[in-house]
């Protein structure tokens, strides 16, 4: 899942070749334009195309030419098109007041690639995935129907999470829900908000939208390292996985495979919820503090050495990112992520709400029916069961 996200962001927005040709390439034939660009160089990197852009990059004007005062004079040798192509390609001599990371940035090519990814892309795809996990969710209902428990209820219940527990995950829960919600306003807010309610009215709701978003991601952090702490010595793989994957967890057929305290089904939650939340996180905080947690860069730095670009088929990845590449890249890849998760989220959702009669009540009171336990968890109440006789009566 890991490497198809990385080239889904990749590969649509880097434009790195793959190896280098055995042969020359051919010099374009730039004699009509006196030296400059031509229409076919302008549609081929609309296209994608790599491009050698040396004929241009260094056509900055030159230091020997008429001082700006003098007739003909231009500006320090260099005419308005070559200083816009310098400051273009950040080799401009630039000096500003401000001292931050990219303060002297002041054209930042790459952008459009960014805005038509986010705008197009992101939008599309990730809107198809939240849809399209919907209908499989709505659909899988109508086949199935409620996951019901089998046998005769006993009446008695079993503790199943501790109050803490349980502050824990709905910590996360709703924390989590508040920073999808928002966060699909501010990505598709313009697109889908502004015909419905106007310019006004979503000014209003982006505003605060934004202001919830940063806040609340504190809490949503928090939470994750709250379940991890106490969650994650239940959640490491054992041989009765495998029982349970190869059986379905008894989601399609009648009775359902030993589990301890998590089955196979839930340790993929638990698992999907700490790695992509933590990879959220980071960017979150990237872009929460600009310019300061640059990371894209030396990610890339590591995938060429190791070999990782090469084998997904990117080529050599560029090492050298303008600031604002790295707060674009931070941004695209916290809302691949975040879609990703909370397609899985909605899918934990379904199973724990409407999915299966009884697996409610395991976060909402945290008492479960002990029927429902022995059909869904039996080596966890043959362990509970255990300790129990074990203790001392008062």
């Amino acid at each position: 899942m890991l490497r198809v996200l990385l080239v889904s962001l990749l590969s649509v927005f880097l434009f790195t070749s793959a190896t280098a040709q055995d042969a020359p390439e051919a010099v374009p034939d730039r004699s009509a334009t006196g030296g400059a660009q031509t229409l076919e160089d302008i549609l081929a990197r609309q296209r994608g195309e790599t491009l050698d852009d040396g004929f241009r990059r260094d056509d900055t004007g030159n230091a020997d030419g008429a001082g700006i005062s003098d007739q003909l004079g231009t500006l320090g040798g260099a005419s308005d098109s070559e200083l816009w192509r310098a400051l273009r390609y950040d080799t401009a001599d630039v000096t500003a007041s401000n001292s931050g990371h990219a303060a002297t940035t002041l054209v930042q090519d790459g952008g459009m690639r960014w805005l038509s990814f986010r705008e197009g892309p992101l939008v599309t795809y990730g809107g198809y995935l939240l849809l399209g996990t919907l209908g499989l969710l709505a659909l899988f209902f109508l086949i199935r129907g409620r996951i019901r428990i089998d046998g005769e209820k006993t009446g008695r219940t079993i503790e199943r999470f501790k109050a803490i527990e349980r502050f824990g995950h709905w910590l996360l829960a709703g924390s989590f829900i508040l920073l999808g919600i928002t966060g699909l306003i501010s990505l598709m807010g313009r697109k889908f908000l502004i015909p419905m309610f106007g310019h006004e009215s979503f000014a209003f709701i982006a505003t605060g939208s934004k202001w919830v978003h940063n806040n609340v991601s504190w809490a949503f952090m928090l939470a994750l390292i709250m379940i991890f702490v106490m969650w994650v010595v239940h959640n490491l793989p054992s041989r009765t996985d495998i029982n349970w994957l190869l059986k379905g967890g008894g989601l399609l057929t009648k009775g359902h495979p030993p589990a301890k305290k998590f089955n196979a089904g839930q340790k993929l939650i638990f698992w999907s919820v700490i790695v992509f939340g933590t990879s959220i996180s980071l960017t979150g905080l990237s872009l929460l503090f600009p310019f300061e947690m640059p990371m894209f860069a030396a990610t890339f730095e590591k995938m060429n050495a190791w070999g990782i670009s090469s084998l997904l088929g990117l080529g050599e990845l560029r090492t050298t990112l303008a600031p604002h590449e790295e707060m674009q890249y931070a941004q695209l890849w916290h809302a691949i992520v975040s879609f990703v998760l909370m397609a899985i989220v909605l899918a934990h959702i379904y199973i724990g709400s409407i999915g299966m009669e009884g697996a409610y009540d395991a976060m909402g009171s945290g008492q479960v029916e002990e029927q429902w336990a022995r059909e869904h968890h039996s080596l966890w109440v043959e362990e509970v069961k255990a300790k129990e006789g074990a203790a001392p009566a008062e």
